[in-house]
């Protein structure tokens, strides 16, 4: 069921992604010729008589494309047609390509943007301070605490109030001659008391114990209007694309994140067993980030991606003469090979990663 559902997730990213540059060929009236969701042989389909376009649904439930009417032109059959896509205004033409990753970074934008406005922001009400680290021979260590225990109390007054100042305060506070502090300690679902005598540090200018805090934040999910949501949308995919960028950048530059990337059948292996334990708000979170990838992956100037012919139509609008369609066509064709081969590459990969 979960494998179903990653592919479903892919379907829509797809879908929307496809329904962008159709809808903007509607708008524009450039010739659509077939409208497809996933690859391959066709499994049911259905023609327009309005606008002679073959809608199709396709038996391999990856991938899709928007067909426009004379488009990649190679062999020049459509030289003279004025329905051809190449012959169509640039200005119509760059808006059909821009609007399917366009369309991904909007669904993002409104899938996150009404997560947060139904489901409300998970706001941080407070912190737990924690120990993360005891210093070797310091006075934490010689009274027996430990990574990870819990200051509960120091002197009967509680430290766990949603801040680290308490704590913090507390210990620094103390000077020489004042009486051992007593602390309650919880370590596990147990807890136990000791004592010890901070010491002074002329560097921090403060009583120390020989410890790195670190703390447990307390969330409370908190309703939001409709303008803190749209900018808690904005902001969460500004921070999705920043990531992705810097991880294609790092890929390009160092290599690194090579062994992790993925194809389709990697994803859906990684999204199908992601959501089994997250349920839907993990399919939601990888709806935007996959959506994110997919606009930002889709602008690369890769031939065959949208990215590529947005380059030679801005190069066209610029010398104001088009590229000969036969030569863009080749490129772009090429291009396609290219993608179908590390496609193949790495469904091969995630084939043998499931198997080991």
């Amino acid at each position: 069921m979960y494998v179903l559902i990653a592919l479903l997730l892919l379907g829509i990213l797809v879908t929307v992604h496809e329904a962008g540059h159709f809808m903007a060929a509607r708008l524009t009236g450039i010739d659509v010729s077939e409208f497809a969701i996933g690859m391959g042989p066709k499994l049911l389909g259905w023609k327009s008589k309005k606008y002679d376009t073959q809608f199709s649904l396709r038996l391999i439930p990856v991938g899709g494309y928007c067909a426009f009417y004379g488009e990649d032109d190679a062999l020049g059959k459509h030289t003279s047609d004025t329905r051809s896509y190449t012959n169509q205004p640039v200005w119509k033409r760059i808006i059909t390509v821009a609007c399917g990753p366009l369309m991904n970074f909007v669904l993002a934008f409104i899938v996150a943007l009404l997560f947060y406005w139904i489901g409300g922001l998970n706001v941080a009400t407070g912190i737990d301070p924690f120990i993360q680290q005891v210093n070797a021979a310091g006075p934490a260590y010689e009274a027996g605490l430990q990574d990870g225990d819990v200051i509960e109390s120091i002197n009967g007054v509680s430290m766990l109030d949603g801040t680290m100042e308490t704590l913090t305060g507390t210990i620094g506070a103390y000077r020489e001659g004042d009486a051992p502090l007593q602390m309650v300690i919880r370590r596990g679902d147990s807890t136990f008391e000791t004592q010890l005598i901070p010491y002074w540090s002329e560097e921090e200018g403060r009583a120390l114990i020989g410890i790195t805090l670190s703390a447990y934040y307390r969330y409370e999910t908190l309703p939001c209007s409709f303008l803190e949501a749209a900018a808690e949308s904005w902001n969460t995919c500004l921070y999705a694309g920043g990531v992705i960028i810097n991880a294609l950048k790092d890929l390009v530059t160092t290599g690194e994140g090579l062994d992790q990337t993925a194809g389709p059948v990697g994803v859906v292996s990684m999204v199908s067993q992601q959501v089994a334990v997250g349920g839907l708000e993990t399919f939601l979170n990888y709806l935007v980030v996959i959506s994110i990838n997919l606009g930002i992956m889709n602008l690369l100037p890769i031939p065959g991606l949208d990215g590529s012919r947005l380059i030679f139509m801005i190069i066209e609008a610029i010398r104001r003469k088009p590229i000969a369609p036969q030569k863009e066509a080749t490129v772009h064709l090429i291009g396609m090979l290219f993608l179908f081969a590390l496609m193949i590459f790495f469904t091969f990969k995630d084939i043998m990663r499931l198997f080991q």
